[in-house]
């Protein structure tokens, strides 16, 4: 199996001006990597174009060494994406709703629904498995929805604020079930606001602003490029991010 859970080369996207530019990272297989950066810097953009959902202007992907851009569905098999504003249907059960996903999946019958089943254990969602989602407040929409990206046992999980909404329990779950993942081989790669979660969880940590990647590697990496040894993540992430923003304010000068 390839090194890599996830390559990306040269990334390109502009709109009315470049949203993720030349943008170059990668995550290791069986790794969790939190990709960091301000409103604005390229996260949601470039985890679009990774999942398959916005095409890129430039550069290339390859999920566990397969091409994105010309195999997608084959690469779309091995990936969960999910978004920060969860997308499932307000009519069906979540236990119908995960026969529904796994069925388009191809996932044998026996198998998705093994699979549904320890999810919405695992979630907390088994006493509501068979309510409809319509009454479901956001946390609990966003538990079905990752319910839903993980039944078909997905190697590589793409997560885009994924704990937005939710209660300290509720997140809890979230982050044990993720990690539970990784610890089985699985490759995540998430966005999040939450410093102290990155901090916590990623094996490594990427840094973007104006769709550039401005630094990256372990916590420990960060600390020593930032000149401290006891900096939190959130000192070195404002001190990265100040110094990009003031860089670009005097080269634009």
């Amino acid at each position: 199996m390839p090194h890599h859970a996830l390559e990306v080369a040269n990334l390109s996207k502009r709109f009315d001006r470049p949203a993720v530019n030349n943008l170059t990272f990668s995550v290791r297989s069986g790794e969790f990597y939190a990709l960091l950066g301000p409103n604005g810097a390229g996260k949601t953009t470039s985890l679009r174009m990774v999942a398959g959902l916005l095409q890129a202007d430039g550069g290339s992907i390859h999920v566990f060494g397969e091409n994105a851009m010309t195999n997608p569905v084959a690469v779309k098999q091995m990936m969960a994406w999910v978004p920060d504003e969860p997308m499932i249907y307000d009519r069906l059960t979540p236990l119908e709703y995960l026969e529904f996903v796994a069925g388009l999946w191809g996932v044998e019958s026996a198998t998705a629904m093994k699979n549904a089943h320890e999810l919405l254990e695992w979630l907390g969602l088994a006493p509501h498995s068979r309510e409809r989602c319509e009454g479901f407040s956001k946390g609990m929409r966003q538990k079905v929805a990752l319910a839903g990206a993980l039944v078909h046992d997905p190697r590589l999980i793409i997560l885009d604020e994924p704990l937005t909404g939710l209660d300290a329990g509720s997140a809890r779950l979230v982050k044990d079930v993720l990690l539970s993942r990784v610890e089985k081989g699985c490759s995540v790669i998430m966005t999040t606001h939450i410093l102290e979660v990155a901090e916590r969880m990623a094996e490594r940590i990427g840094v973007i602003s104006r769709g550039r990647l401005i630094a990256e590697g372990t916590l420990e990496t960060l600390r020593q490029g930032a000149g401290g040894t006891d900096s939190t993540l959130e000192e070195i992430f404002l001190g990265l991010v100040q110094g990009d923003t003031e860089t670009g304010e005097s080269a634009a000068a």
